[in-house]
Parts: structure tokens; sequence; C-alpha cells
């Protein structure tokens, strides 16, 4: 095969191991996701967190990240994630790290939307001629029916895929690297799109 033209990663982060998070595991999570939603600083008053949604573990980089969102009392929308490594398989979860964010977008106040997502850069990579772009975490949620699988696309190249689990996905992909962008695809059980959506507004 001749050389690659658009040398770039692609499936960097290993696929989910676990179900989504439940019993005292998703109460230890918990522990971590909150006590980082009381850290964010915010200018209006957002309200208490209400029940968390968990999403689909990615691992990159060593770590194995589990991203959350929890809609609150007053509207807004916590979104972040909770981070952690393992030395082995089956070894106790440590190291935990948790970032938190709010958003007053949310798919109640859009109904136009077909994904609902969030994201936050994790990492960073450099490629060849000292081009270099971010490393982000994506997860969100399927907002039209019958998707199978949601993948990252980045200019012609898909970077990333993840089969949905109750309606929820996470990917791991390359993004802002020599003027692309990721855009996210959602995909039917027969191939067919059924959404698409850029994580950036279009001016």
């Amino acid at each position: 095969m001749p050389p690659d033209e658009r040398p770039i990663p692609r499936y960097i982060a290993e696929h989910p191991r676990e179900t989504l998070p439940y019993g005292r595991w998703a109460e230890a999570l918990a522990n971590h996701f909150l006590e980082a939603c009381r850290r964010v600083e915010a200018e209006e008053e957002i309200g208490d967190p209400g029940p968390i949604t968990w999403f689909p573990d990615r691992t990159y980089g060593g770590r194995t990240f589990v991203p959350a969102t929890s809609h609150t009392s007053n509207g807004f929308e916590l979104f972040g994630h909770v981070s952690f490594k393992r030395e082995h398989e089956g070894a106790e979860a440590r190291d935990f790290e948790a970032y938190a964010d709010y958003t007053d977008e949310t798919a109640a106040a859009n109904p136009d939307w077909s994904l609902d997502l969030s994201d936050d850069v994790i990492g960073s990579w450099r490629g060849p001629q000292g081009r270099s772009g971010e490393i982000a975490l994506v997860w969100g949620v399927a907002l039209v029916p019958n998707g199978a699988v949601a993948t990252t696309e980045l200019g012609p190249t898909t970077t990333d895929q993840c089969i949905l689990a109750e309606d929820r996905f996470t990917l791991v992909s390359l993004d802002n690297y020599t003027g692309d962008y990721i855009e996210v695809k959602l995909w039917g059980p027969n191939g067919r799109e059924l959404a698409g959506e850029s994580l950036y507004e279009e001016e």
C-alpha cells in the first residue's frame, strides 16, 4: 500500500469495558462527580443536581473516562466526567479525577435537536510538519429513534465509533486538526445515516 496521505490517529480509545454504572459503583462515581459539580463557578443560580445519567466508559492514555450529566432544579444541565486508573483488569480503581461544568442549552429547550452532545478536551496530539490537534472526549444521547452506532468524522476520515447503550454513546477523537473539526453521526442498524451534528455552532 502507498504511504497514507493523512496519517492521523483513528480508534485510539478502548471500547467500553463495562455496562452503564449502577449500584455501589455508580454511587462511588457519583461522589466524585458531585464534588466536581460543587466546584463549578457559576454566575447564575443553577440549582441542585438531580439524578445522574451515566454514559459508556472509554479508556485512553491509561485512564478510563465515564461521562455523566445531571439536570438541576433550576433547569440547567451539569455535565462532565469521572476518570480513574486500573493497574490491570479486575484491579481496584484508583487515582480518581473529576470534571464538571454547566449549560443552559438543554435538549428540552431545543426540540429540533437530533443529538444532545457534550465534550471536553482530554489531551493533545502532534502530527507531521509541526501540525497539532486536540484529543476530545465526546458523549451524547440520540434523540431520534432506531440509532445503533455513533461515529466521529474528522473531515473525510471516520476516527471512532461506539455502539449505543440506552441511546447513549461516548467517543474519543482527534479534533481541531488542520482546519477539520469533529462531526458526530448517528447510524441505524442497516447502516443508514440518521443524524449528524457538529460540536461547534455554525456562524
